[in-house]
């Protein structure tokens, strides 16, 4: 009897502990390196310190990858200083003037706001960064092209900007684009909008769309890598996940760039690297499926 009951105790206490375990340990995220082992922040900071470009891809509505951009920010800031800007898809190349203006002091936030065309969740997702980088004297870099070109591509294809004027080609990278149509996410881009693998017109055309714009923000960046800055750069992961995207036009540019990437990922269990997200970039910040979202 007296062994029951304590083998009946020894049970309740180990269902406890383990209650208590999985309540207490709610974590928000986790971090691997592309093989799949768990890193701390503090080692991948310490990586991304030796970096030229660091691409972070984001998923848009996701507070937490938010959240560690803001933290990568400050860090990788204090310890290169001047030597430092960020890079954000988030705002097109023809608004620089303003942006550079309101981060030096000469223009008000609302002005800025006004007229720099934020993406609508702009004040909870990368207010935070922009206003940093105001008190800190930070260069922020709008690499993306403007929408109307990209809309001009997605309709006629790469043709269409021949006729441009020379104001124009400046907030687009230079002419001409060249494409690689069998980029695996190109390709898997043509195939989801009906096109298959190798894409009728329609589909080769947004592709295409898509490649200027992932051409173009490579094209600013490496503007400030040349200026001795290593660039921090927010974008959907979609353009750079898997090295390709903005990475694959950095390299061929410049193919001895230090590069390094950071995809955001959701999964329901945190405690090991999904398979397909192996290899996905440099680091993998792991989310919750059930993370709120911000829109």
């Amino acid at each position: 009897m007296r062994i029951i009951l304590i083998n009946i105790l020894l049970l309740l206490i180990v269902t406890a502990t383990t209650v208590m375990a999985q309540n207490k340990d709610k974590p928000a995220y986790r971090l691997f390196n592309s093989k799949g082992i768990a890193v701390s922040y503090g080692k991948m900071l310490e990586e991304l310190k030796r970096a030229e470009v660091v691409l972070f891809g984001e998923q848009h509505n996701d507070p937490i990858a938010h959240w560690l951009q803001l933290e990568l920010t400050k860090g990788l800031h204090q310890a290169k200083q001047q030597s430092f800007a960020i890079g954000a898809e988030m705002f097109e190349a023809d608004v620089q003037l303003v942006l550079d203006e309101f981060i030096v002091g000469q223009v008000p936030e609302k002005n800025f706001e006004q007229e720099s065309r934020p993406w609508p969740n702009y004040a909870t997702d990368y207010r935070p960064i922009i206003r940093y980088a105001k008190e800190q004297g930070i260069p922020v870099i709008a690499t993306n092209v403007p929408r109307r070109y990209a809309a001009m591509v997605s309709g006629g294809g790469l043709v269409t900007l021949e006729d441009v004027s020379e104001e124009a080609k400046k907030y687009i990278a230079p002419l001409p684009v060249t494409v690689d149509m069998e980029l695996p996410a190109y390709k898997n881009m043509m195939a989801m909008f009906g096109g298959g693998t190798h894409g009728n017109t329609k589909s080769q055309n947004i592709v295409q769309a898509q490649a200027l714009k992932d051409a173009t923000m490579a094209y600013f960046i490496l503007g400030q890598v040349q200026q001795g800055k290593q660039v921090l750069h927010f974008n959907g992961a979609y353009h750079s996940d898997n090295f390709e995207g903005i990475g694959w036009y950095l390299k061929q540019e410049q193919p001895q760039l230090k590069m390094l990437t950071i995809t955001t990922v959701l999964q329901e269990d945190l405690g090991k690297l999904s398979d397909e997200n192996i290899n996905k970039a440099d680091f993998i910040l792991v989310v919750p499926a059930s993370m709120t979202r911000t829109f």
